[in-house]
């Protein structure tokens, strides 16, 4: 019975915990502190409801008892006496907390909480860690799981986080002007960070992590709802929502990874398809739908239309990342481009672009490099050439999925040389 109500508190926690510590955050002003009183109330919710029963409002009863402890705090801090007085009278009015509680500004409140764990003055990773545990509900050990990093480091990086923030006195606020700017794209970085690690995992034996997917389009569909007006948002929900499509498709009987062309589009989500294009038709419909978000929801929506992979339209594909290029001028763009030239017009067309990423210094230990050329040079026939290029992606891997692929595909070009 315990274990169920433990349960059942953990789900409830995912649900509320990111309202709650927004608007723990809006009245205390403290991102940290706010984290520390949303705890306070799961931890009195773990010492109660096993006694007590599951509230019939279990996210109006944490606010409550986070609202609670909250004034207690302000008690003894005189310097806040004016919020203290002012949360005061609204208990000792006999004001009942309800859902309302949890919805007032609520909106506004996740917004300004988005916008303040991925303040620019904190690391890509600490932002990634503080907007997992914050918006995600995420504990340190989940996201250190995930990632595949030790849970002190997590820990740490959470820790400094809301050192920092303090330090620079970020406020809890959503910016305007160009620094709103700044910080958006700050949001919808970190945000597709945890989709992409969900995607294709940098490390570990795992080929996806489909529970950090679901937390990043959970994020994003937030954040859409709460910013209608940014194409890019948009761009950015589609461009997930479609990708995510086709994870069942992504992995085989065993867990192996099955490429792009040849996954079983019967198994790709229609629904989450289905809600990608229309994201993306928003994005379109606002007007300018050429940021780097959009653009690359606009290539993945070229292979979702496509009913088989002989249908895809390569040459469009091949505009949009050109498109993409002159807009987000990127050595990974170009290898992705690359691709979809060999595609297009031949893989020579192909290798001839990717020949010249190989002096860019910032693809030197990229494996997706050697992975594109060694599957090029195998199309033109050169497969000892072709070979030594999928060992050398083998060997910079992380992914022991993929590194396991990559030795299939040496193999196998080994296998095609004639004479052999």
């Amino acid at each position: 019975m315990t274990s169920d109500i433990h349960g059942t508190i953990d789900a409830v926690w995912r649900i509320e915990s990111a309202k709650l510590i927004a608007a723990l955050a809006r009245m205390a002003g403290d991102v940290g502190l706010a984290e520390d009183l949303a705890q306070d109330a799961l931890v009195a919710a773990l010492e109660q409801w096993p006694e007590s029963g599951v509230p019939d409002k279990p996210g109006a009863w944490l606010m409550a008892t986070a609202k609670h402890r909250t004034i207690d705090l302000f008690r003894r801090n005189r310097r806040l006496e004016q919020k203290h007085q002012l949360l005061a009278r609204e208990l000792e009015a006999g004001e009942d907390v309800t859902e309302r509680d949890l919805d007032d500004d609520i909106g506004d409140d996740l917004v300004r909480l988005m916008f303040t764990a991925c303040h620019p003055v904190l690391s890509t990773e600490a932002r990634v860690a503080l907007t997992l545990r914050l918006l995600g509900g995420l504990t340190t050990d989940e996201i250190a799981r995930a990632f595949l990093v030790p849970e002190s480091t997590v820990a740490q990086r959470i820790v400094r986080a809301k050192r920092a923030l303090a330090a620079a006195h970020v406020p809890f606020e959503v910016p305007r002007g160009a620094d709103r700017d700044a910080r958006l794209s700050s949001v919808l970085e970190v945000i597709y960070l945890i989709f992409n690690e969900g995607y294709s995992a940098t490390a570990g034996v795992d080929w996806m992590r489909p529970a950090l997917c679901d937390d990043a389009l959970r994020l994003g569909r937030i954040l859409g709802g709460l910013a209608p007006d940014e194409p890019e948002v948009h761009g950015l929900v589609a461009l997930m929502e479609i990708q995510a499509s086709r994870i069942r498709a992504r992995t085989g009987p065993t867990g192996e990874p099955v490429l792009l062309l040849d996954q079983n589009r019967a198994r790709w989500d229609q629904l989450l398809i289905g809600r990608g294009l229309a994201a993306l038709e928003r994005a379109e419909k606002q007007g300018d739908a050429r940021g780097p978000y959009a653009r690359q929801a606009a290539i993945a929506a070229c292979h979702a239309r496509a009913r088989t992979p002989e249908d895809t339209d390569w040459k469009r594909i091949t505009a949009l990342y050109d498109a993409l290029a002159e807009r987000m001028p990127s050595p990974v763009v170009d290898l992705n481009r690359a691709v979809a030239v060999a595609m297009a017009f031949g893989p020579s067309a192909g290798l001839e672009i990717v020949d010249r990423l190989t002096s860019d210094s910032s693809l030197k230990n990229y494996h997706l490099l050697p992975s594109v050329r060694g599957d090029l040079l195998a199309k033109l026939g050169r497969f000892d050439e072709a070979r030594a290029k999928f060992e050398r992606a083998a060997a910079l891997t992380r992914n022991t999925r993929e590194r396991t692929v990559l030795l299939e595909r040496a193999a196998q070009s080994q296998g095609e040389i004639p004479g052999r």
